[in-house]
């Protein structure tokens, strides 16, 4: 009997040992991510610890869906700039990455590692060059016309429409915030993760993403610290200094370390590179003050107030800006940004005094046109659906149609104290998007089958930092 029972516990010993071997049990890295379930399109991903560590946990809990962006990414650049991908690749490793800090470095390297514990092969060229693709357009317009050529990519597109408001405009006189995407739908439809974020240094933040991407890239998100951010592309921008910081590198670090409106402008204008110029919505959930700052290269602007709003649909709003940075035509109401700019104005005004979270989302997905007085869907809509142009899509940068508005997000600060937005995957109005039915109609974007996929509507989703 004793026998027996030594030799039962030398088997249940081997098999405890066998149970609990390193090679079974989960990376230590991963103990403290998540990653929940889809959620009307969306996934939520909790990441902690060291730069190194957030991204370990990023590019394992993610793989497949930085692969799948990935390929769409490199697609779409690839056609849009006429360029092969090893061109991004070079861009990313001699202009972007000499300038990109430590700290980055690590959390970019953190997921090459990520991703490798998956299986997923791309490298840290292929991940800066993606984390940058917003950015690298501006570079290679510059590069272009300081060669005195007009060049052959399609150059920087415009994104989204937002606005900030607070004191006698909102409801509770405290800051509104709502911001919707726009882009290429085959992209959009992967613009579709909630990133809570608790680093070892710096704010805990929340914000929407790519997968693979360490900023948020449309640049929505809240931080513990009370800022609350979003912004929308300046049309028609030219400028690029290829000795200054990566706009994603400032971004991500405006987003986790800013505590202060100063705060956020004096990150995002040190090293400023012209890349992916945009003017920047900002409030600050503790003193009610919301803020403006248009991000140019030579010409930067801050408006701040405790008492009124900003909004973006991609209008330059400096006139020396305008003049000096772009080729914008301020005065053609026919066109998208000035007619979406007309019609926030409108709004702003007829809800003042009324305007919360709901209110906001109903904005979202407005079909007005300012410039024919109807209401339909459009590009001079706030809800865009450019393939849906009255004047057809050429009238919009034919590399970024089909496209519209892709995704929707809004916070409040009382929401904003609880870590909590509000978001919604595809067009706020609800319309839904079939890749056949444009293929059908539109064979000139074939191009784009791998990658295209239906945008269904979807319903708006609560999201708490867990």
């Amino acid at each position: 009997m004793r026998r027996l029972l030594a030799v039962s516990a030398v088997l249940l010993a081997a098999i405890s040992l066998t149970l609990i071997s390193p090679a079974a049990q989960p990376d230590p890295r991963l103990r403290k991510a998540s990653r929940t379930a889809d959620r009307n399109g969306w996934i939520q991903v909790h990441l902690e610890g060291k730069p190194a560590e957030i991204g370990f946990q990023h590019g394992s809990l993610l793989a497949p869906e930085i692969k799948d962006a990935f390929h769409e990414v490199s697609v779409e650049m690839s056609h849009d700039e006429k360029k092969d991908w090893p061109y991004f690749r070079k861009v990313a490793q001699d202009v972007l990455w000499p300038h990109v800090e430590q700290e980055y470095r690590d959390e970019l390297n953190g997921i090459v590692e990520g991703l490798k514990s998956k299986g997923v092969t791309l490298d840290i060229w292929d991940l800066v060059a993606f984390n940058a693709w917003l950015e690298i357009p501006y570079y290679d317009k510059w590069r272009e016309k300081a060669a005195g050529s007009p060049g052959n990519g399609a150059g920087p597109g415009d994104h989204c429409s937002a606005f900030v408001a607070t004191g006698s405009y909102t409801k509770d006189h405290r800051v509104v915030i709502a911001h919707n995407n726009w882009t290429s739908y085959a992209s959009g439809e992967r613009w579709n993760i909630v990133f809570d974020i608790t680093p070892a240094a710096g704010n805990r933040f929340i914000m929407d993403g790519m997968p693979g991407l360490i900023h948020s890239g449309d640049d929505f998100g809240l931080n513990s610290a009370g800022i609350m951010i979003t912004e929308t592309t300046i049309s028609a921008f030219t400028g690029f200094d290829p000795n200054g910081v990566p706009e994603f590198v400032r971004a991500r670090k405006a987003m986790q370390y800013a505590a202060s409106i100063d705060d956020f402008a004096g990150i995002m204008k040190q090293g400023n590179n012209g890349g992916y110029a945009n003017n920047w919505l900002v409030a600050d959930r503790k003193t009610n003050e919301v803020a403006s700052l248009e991000l140019g290269l030579r010409n930067v602007t801050l408006q701040r107030t405790k008492d009124g709003f900003f909004v973006g649909s991609n209008f330059p709003a400096d006139p020396k800006l305008t003049k000096e940075e772009t080729d914008f035509d301020p005065k053609d109401r026919s066109c998208s940004q000035n007619a979406r700019h007309e019609r926030w104005i409108k709004l702003m005004e007829e809800n003042k005094g009324k305007i919360d979270t709901a209110a906001a989302q109903r904005f979202l997905g407005d079909h007005g046109d300012a410039y024919t007085g109807k209401t339909e869907p459009s590009e001079r809509t706030l809800c865009g659906h450019i393939d849906l142009s009255p004047r057809g899509m050429g009238s919009w940068q034919p590399a970024y149609a089909p496209a519209g508005a892709v995704q929707n997000k809004v916070a409040d600060a009382a929401g904003a104290e609880k870590m909590t937005l509000t978001a919604l995957l595809g067009h706020a109005c609800g319309k839904s998007f079939k890749a056949a039915e444009l293929f059908e109609k539109h064979p000139e974007f074939a191009w784009q089958k791998d990658i295209l996929r239906d945008m269904p509507a979807r319903a708006w989703t609560k999201f708490t930092a867990r």
